[in-house]
């Protein structure tokens, strides 16, 4: 019986939204068959009962043709939202860019006019090449141009990638955060317990504190601001930059980085 009010009150969310749209009722109804999470009240239900179950399919048999109609639909539904959301974010990032920042670790020009965004991951290869030209670029730039770094630990490829980012976390909690990111990304091979330690007593943190931070609440509080920031921007790989609204992805050059400077200037 659950079962059924979940299917009916499913229908019923669905004509509500998008009024006879028959792509959208099929889909509702795939995702009741397969236990989707969507559906908050299918989340951790067990299967539909046999009879409603053949109702379900028996339907889908019967509109073959706009399931995949209404998977598209759904797809470009959300990226349309993607897109939506991404050109506020950017258009915010070219108008009030210090508002982007938060608490996130800044080093360079401190009026904040010119702020770069960077989304990164310490065991990204292609962000530990993309550091290197960072450096550059912030050696000949920083006394007008912003570096903010922002969490993206892409923690379905990279395994230290979420440890890494809370070890830097907890040192930026005692001031020292550049000097832990560029040790990350110095010793990327040997990411890991030994490393975060050895590296914490080398910058001379208080280490009982350092671990205590990197293991707490706000550390993971932390980070999730910025990844939801960069779902917000659609983002799903690592470098990503953004410069007052210019964005730039992947291992870029020095010349893309002065490229897009001279746009914002």
């Amino acid at each position: 019986m659950n079962h059924d009010r979940a299917w009916v009150k499913a229908i019923k969310r669905c004509q509500i939204r998008q009024l006879k749209h028959v792509p959208g009722v099929l889909l509702i109804l795939v995702g009741l068959l397969v236990g989707s999470r969507w559906l908050p009240d299918q989340a951790g239900a067990a299967e539909l009962p046999p009879k409603l179950r053949e109702q379900v399919l028996q339907i889908i048999r019967e509109n073959p043709e706009v399931i995949l109609e209404a998977v598209q639909a759904y797809q470009q539904q959300q990226r349309a939202q993607e897109q939506k959301a991404r050109q506020a974010f950017l258009q915010q990032a070219r108008t009030n860019p210090q508002a982007l920042i938060g608490t996130s670790p800044t080093e360079g020009a401190k009026n904040g006019k010119i702020i770069l965004i960077e989304f990164s991951d310490f065991q990204c290869p292609f962000c530990a090449k993309a550091n290197v030209t960072l450096k550059q670029f912030m050696e000949k730039y920083g006394d007008r141009v912003t570096l903010a770094y922002k969490h993206l630990p892409l923690t379905s490829i990279h395994p230290e990638a979420l440890p890494a980012a809370k070890a830097s976390w907890a040192a930026a909690q005692q001031g020292k955060f550049w000097e832990f990111h560029d040790a990350l990304f110095t010793n990327q091979p040997r990411l890991g317990e030994d490393l975060y330690r050895s590296t914490a007593q080398s910058l001379g943190l208080d280490v009982a504190k350092f671990d205590r931070d990197r293991t707490s609440p706000a550390a993971i509080a932390a980070i999730q601001q910025d990844l939801e920031m960069a779902e917000t921007l659609g983002i799903d790989g690592t470098p990503f930059f953004i410069l007052n609204g210019e964005v730039l992805a992947g291992a870029v050059s020095l010349a893309d980085m002065e490229a897009a400077l001279a746009k914002v200037k």
